[in-house]
């Protein structure tokens, strides 16, 4: 099997990002009035976009449509100002581009933050390389698990779904690697579980960054 490209998730991926989402949402919590939650808690409530994030961390009752967008105009506010502050690449992950770009793989990111956000990050911690595609959340692509965005980068970079490995997370990065039809790599450095992982449909688990150019390089032999 030869690959031509790798389609990254963003958050818990690439990034840590979870104290600076965590953060931004606590403030919004607490300017409420409502409880708040730990970090470690928040591993759970994000990946699914924003919205999905601010229902999750709102106590279920009370909590109405009007409360609900709210909290989301103040969470995009406050984590827009504030989404660089303790978010770095995780530790491996220079590397790991650096060894992709040497080898000519195309390179894209496909993430559930907002789309200017998700610009932002990349461009301020991972401008060393080059990205030929960057999707963030937008109102004309549907979050993943849905395929569009993932089979939009495949047709926008002319190469074929099953020549992409997608590395992710998450279940939702999982789930959307096998919608579109690209081979799903899971990580454990990540938010998510390796059950969640594994349930989810990875085809292999890695532990450090560098473990994928061992993978791309086995699979490339078979």
């Amino acid at each position: 099997m030869f690959w031509k490209g790798v389609l990254f998730d963003l958050d818990g991926t690439l990034l840590d990002t979870l104290a600076d989402l965590s953060d931004a949402m606590n403030r919004v919590l607490g300017q409420m009035g409502v409880p708040t939650h730990s970090t470690e808690e928040y591993r759970s409530l994000v990946g699914n976009g924003a919205l999905m994030l601010v229902r999750r961390a709102l106590p279920q009752d009370p909590r109405d449509d009007a409360l609900v967008h709210s909290c989301l105009d103040a969470f995009l506010q406050e984590y827009g100002r504030n989404s660089i502050v303790r978010t770095r690449p995780y530790e491996g992950i220079p590397e790991m581009l650096d060894a992709l770009t040497e080898r000519g793989f195309l390179l894209a990111i496909l993430s559930n933050k907002p789309h200017e956000i998700t610009k932002r990050c990349v461009s301020e911690l991972l401008s060393q390389w080059t990205f030929d595609a960057v999707i963030g959340q937008r109102e004309d692509v549907p979050l993943k698990p849905d395929p569009t965005a993932a089979l939009r980068i495949s047709k926008q970079l002319q190469v074929a779904p099953a020549e992409f490995v997608y590395l992710g997370d998450s279940g939702v990065d999982m789930e959307t690697a096998r919608a579109a039809g690209m081979f799903p790599v899971g990580v454990l450095w990540g938010f998510r579980s390796q059950a969640e992982l594994l349930k989810a449909g990875a085809r292999v688990l890695i532990r450090e960054p560098a473990e994928l150019l061992d993978i791309l390089e086995q699979w490339r032999r078979m």
